[in-house]
């Protein structure tokens, strides 16, 4: 299957601390490929890199078959959608001039939306729901909200590959479904590769088609959710007992970090009185 994303042996350092060490990996074009970590294993550094933001200190990148240094920045727009982690929304923009906004890498010179621009930010709030938000002003809609109106202006842009650092931190469950449930469809419906970082290890496991687990900046594990999600794995990356189990819907892994209090103590040494 031809490849959207490529990486080998990619590392990168800040100042003397090694980040990233020696990734290779593969995504496939269309599939949906969630990364999974600790904090601070290297998880949003490696997106910056993939987003091209950074520039790694050994290794190559490749986004659909070609060197990512090969690209401008406005070419590379043109085929990659980047949503960061934190996205400041304090500003009376509406809806609709946001979504607008992911036309940018492909108007001409002046920079001016045509009727087919109107038209495909139009389709784009219909995808994602917000349609009827359009007027609205973006620091007046709740978390989930921005949420779509943000990935809203990502399909707007017309991009091969969706690039997202954690879009389900800090939203509600039902939030969370929503905009999961949004990036299959994408990936169904548009064949767009989706690449997302998140720390939710049970929703990573319904919806990933491969799963990339990163410790300390290596690869703890990669393939399909099954194989990643072993128990001694997940204990390793996040240094705490899980228990992993089949989920009710079946066909899913389940799951679940142990408190202590369920954990078997050994009995406590007890030293007899002396005679």
């Amino acid at each position: 299957m031809k490849a959207a994303v490529e990486v080998h042996r990619l590392a990168y350092r800040y100042g003397r601390s090694a980040i990233l060490q020696d990734l290779s990996f593969t995504v496939a074009a269309g599939a949906f490929f969630i990364i999974l970590g600790p904090n601070g294993s290297g998880k949003t550094t490696l997106m910056k890199i993939l987003a091209g933001h950074l520039r790694p200190r050994r290794g190559r990148v490749r986004i659909l078959g070609r060197n990512i240094r090969g690209y401008s920045r406005r070419q590379l727009a043109c085929r990659m959608a980047y949503l960061p982690q934190l996205v400041h929304l304090d500003f009376p923009m509406s809806v609709r001039d946001l979504v607008l906004m992911g036309r940018s890498p492909h108007l001409g010179m002046l920079g001016l939306e045509r009727q087919e621009d109107h038209r495909l930010a139009q389709n784009a709030m219909r995808y994602t729901n917000v349609l009827h938000l359009a007027d609205r002003r973006m620091d007046q809609l709740s978390g989930g909200e921005q949420q779509r109106v943000l990935i809203a202006r990502a399909i707007c842009q017309q991009p091969q590959i969706i690039l997202l650092d954690e879009p389900t931190a800090a939203l509600d469950l039902a939030h969370q479904v929503a905009v999961m449930d949004l990036m299959e469809r994408l990936k169904h419906d548009k064949s767009i590769t989706v690449v997302m970082i998140s720390h939710d290890v049970n929703l990573a496991a319904m919806y990933a088609d491969r799963l990339l687990l990163l410790k300390d900046g290596g690869i703890l594990g990669l393939g399909p959710p099954g194989e990643v999600l072993h128990h001694e794995r997940l204990e390793k990356a996040y240094g705490c007992p899980v228990l992993v189990t089949e989920s009710p819907l079946g066909g899913y892994l389940r799951i679940t970090p142990v408190p202590r209090r369920f954990l078997k103590q050994p009995p406590e040494a007890h030293t007899p009185d002396p005679p």
